[in-house]
């Protein structure tokens, strides 16, 4: 784990701002990021709501246009604040007025980062937390942007083995349906995370998911006090956390966050990935492997060509209209809950105009 040495200046920010100190984490889902923010929202200095992902809406915002427009600029917010209420998880007892929401902000640098990050801040403090996280974790590829909004804010950096978070990912609706394409995904987001550890060293911790699964308490009192808030005993057992035992009913990719972390499902890749992709998983992320301290299983020096590519996003393509199928069939409401978000960004493309 690094980031440690900053614990002082952290408290000293976070102690000097009237408002919950920001935290992104990061860099990639699927590497047991539901398993920390659920037993962290045990504190009451700390909250996280389940996040939004707004990456998702990055596509759309050139074509609201010129946001220092008042109008397009609310147009903007009232969208967002729609995000919010077409989430598969409901922030608990948060409604958002987004006339109060523009009038707060308007006067502020003009981004979607900060319309997304005034609902959050509301929210925190609605919990009463100092610290209130955002865990869309592929909001890495802003985070210059957020830092240049929120200079104070931190990253938990927390890294999984390539190989065992590629084969999450692979069963994964959110992400591609071949180890190649995301392994090359963990790449980049671990090339942006490396690149933020580089600039503000003293605001990032990093931590391993298999260092949690051997010893939580280790790793929870370390991110405690990197955040300046109380390691609390509870945090050890997820039971205490509502939100788990709702959300491990509502999706198959969530079922096991109301079970304590199995030790043994570390190493539950070699099962699920044939050697050719074991050993392509490693040849694209060897370098940060080693950096890491995860033992290679191959010689990891393939070299992928873009036929290899084409055939993957092919192959991807098909998996992903089959799991959209498949999960109609198994699980109707997370099917439904899943297209009425992906329906209401599909209306905002379809409403908002070509060309910015």
């Amino acid at each position: 784990m690094a980031g440690s040495d900053s614990v002082t200046s952290v408290k000293e920010v976070a102690t000097a701002s009237k408002r919950p100190t920001p935290v992104l984490m990061i860099p990639l889902r699927r590497c047991g990021s539901h398993a920390l923010r659920l037993r962290l929202n045990n504190s009451e200095e700390f909250y996280s709501p389940y996040p939004l992902h707004i990456i998702d809406f990055m596509p759309l915002v050139p074509r609201y246009g010129d946001l220092e427009d008042d109008e397009n600029y609310f147009r903007l917010v009232v969208d967002v604040v729609g995000l919010q209420a077409a989430s598969m998880v409901k922030w608990k007892d948060m409604v958002f007025d987004p006339v109060d929401v523009f009038e707060s902000i308007r006067n502020d640098k003009r981004s979607v980062h900060r319309i997304l990050w005034e609902l959050l801040l509301r929210t925190g403090e609605h919990h009463h937390a100092s610290i209130v996280m955002d865990k869309s974790l592929d909001s890495v590829h802003y985070a210059e942007e957020l830092l240049q909004i929120f200079p104070n804010m931190l990253f938990l950096n927390v890294v999984r083995d390539p190989r065992a978070q590629v084969a999450s990912m692979n069963k994964a609706i959110i992400h591609d349906y071949d180890s190649t394409l995301n392994a090359m995904a963990w790449l980049e987001a671990h090339q942006l995370s490396r690149d933020i550890i580089q600039r503000h060293p003293d605001q990032v911790l990093t931590i391993r998911y298999e260092d949690f699964l051997s010893n939580q308490e280790t790793v929870l009192r370390a991110i405690c006090t990197f955040f300046g808030i109380t390691f609390l005993p509870e945090m050890l057992d997820v039971s205490h956390s509502a939100e788990a035992q709702q959300i491990s009913h509502m999706s198959a990719l969530w079922e096991t966050n109301r079970f304590p972390p199995v030790m043994a499902n570390k190493d539950k890749f070699k099962q699920q990935l044939s050697m050719r992709e074991i050993e392509v998983i490693e040849s694209l992320t060897k370098e940060f492997m080693q950096l890491y301290g995860y033992e290679l299983m191959t010689d990891a020096n393939l070299e992928l060509s873009q036929e290899v590519l084409t055939a993957a996003k092919e192959k991807s393509c098909k998996g992903r209209e089959v799991a959209w199928d498949t999960l109609k069939h198994d699980n109707y409401k997370d099917y439904v809950l899943r297209r009425f978000r992906a329906d209401y960004l599909a209306g905002l493309n379809q409403r908002l105009p070509a060309h910015a």
